[in-house]
């Protein structure tokens, strides 16, 4: 199953914005509403859940240690 991730309008909006800033400064490329939604869409779908992934791994073995640790005061 994969991870649905829910933005709030104003959310969506900004990044949208974000992507089109984005294509005007590294790419000297104006491009509209539609395309940059298209492209936000897109990471959202394949790229988001590998970094939410990560994040989750990160924290899992984050919190793994600090147990470890709390458990090393018994010993």
């Amino acid at each position: 199953m994969k991870p649905k991730f829910e933005l709030s309008n104003e959310q969506k909006d900004e990044m949208v914005q974000m992507i089109q800033a984005y294509f005007i400064e590294e790419q000297n490329e104006e491009i509209g509403n539609l395309k940059a939604m298209l492209i936000l869409d897109f990471i959202m779908e394949k790229l988001a859940p590998v970094f939410y992934n990560q994040g989750v791994e990160d924290s899992h073995r984050y919190m793994a240690q600090k147990l470890d640790d709390i458990f090393e005061i018994q010993k």
